[in-house]
């Protein structure tokens, strides 16, 4: 699979380095990678991470602005110029600096989460609170679909309905 997919929490040890869970390090190596490439989400108080599928994402995005407007720079400034390139040990430990740490929260343990094409680092209650807005949320929203796909029904023709 060439997709960040689930949850694990891990503790950083004495040194401040983290493991990264064995199926994040399947795609980023898959992904050819040398390192992980992480910087501060634009949207919650996480850390982004990834390889060279994320950078190629940021980049296709970036390409779509205008070369020198305010937006595209602003963005870069966001994606690139906070970002850092952390070493991968043999192990598959990372040591995340002061300043992501800081960023995100994280003290003592972090909670990865896969998003697909990238995954997020969360300090652990951060991501369940995080979690369990984005849970209530999405009822919201099937609740809403639900309620949408109802009034459809009831003032659509079914298929194959005559005209009267």
């Amino acid at each position: 699979m060439n997709r960040f997919v689930s949850n694990f929490v891990n503790r950083l040890d004495s040194k401040g380095r983290v493991s990264i869970p064995a199926p994040f390090r399947a795609v980023l190596a898959r992904d050819g990678f040398e390192g992980l490439y992480v910087h501060p989400a634009l949207d919650a108080p996480a850390l982004d991470a990834g390889g060279n599928t994320l950078l190629n994402e940021i980049d296709t995005f970036l390409s779509t602005l205008s070369p020198y407007s305010d937006e595209r720079d602003r963005l870069a400034t966001a994606l690139f110029g906070t970002s850092e390139i952390l070493k991968v040990d043999p192990e598959g430990r990372v040591s995340l600096t002061e300043s992501v740490k800081s960023y995100a929260g994280i003290k003592d343990a972090v909670t990865f989460v896969g998003l697909g094409h990238k995954f997020q680092i969360w300090e652990p209650e951060r991501f369940r609170a995080y979690l369990e807005e984005a849970r209530a949320k999405v009822r919201e929203l099937r609740s809403s679909l639900g309620s949408r796909g109802l009034e459809l029904s009831v003032t659509s023709p079914s298929p194959g309905a005559r005209a009267r």
